[in-house]
């Protein structure tokens, strides 16, 4: 089941010994822009051709820009079978709650 939590719970999570891995499906422009230390960049367009890339053995926190993107890819690595995590209001989300300094676009 695709959870949808808020950055404060993400960023909670991430500071635990079992933190997921964490895969941003933004196109690399909007990466280059501001990112989540230490993630992986597919963009979600490359998502199914790129699938093998990820381990399906760790959990995947997902994120895009506002949180639709990650969510149909949440949908679609949840068929593939993935544990996942879709950030809700995604990296712009983030930067308002949790990274002040983190730029907005």
């Amino acid at each position: 089941m695709i959870r949808h939590w808020t950055p404060s719970e993400c960023a909670a999570y991430l500071k635990t010994p079992q933190a997921p891995r964490i895969l941003d499906v933004r196109e690399a422009w909007e990466y280059d822009i501001a990112h989540l230390e230490g993630s992986t960049l597919i963009p979600l367009g490359q998502l199914a051709a790129r699938l093998a890339q990820l381990d399906k053995t760790h959990e995947w926190l997902v994120v895009c820009h506002h949180g639709i993107r990650s969510a149909h890819a949440c949908y679609y690595l949840e068929r593939n079978g993935f544990q996942v995590i879709n950030l809700t209001g995604g990296i712009n989300r983030w930067a308002q709650e949790i990274d002040h300094d983190m730029s907005l676009y």
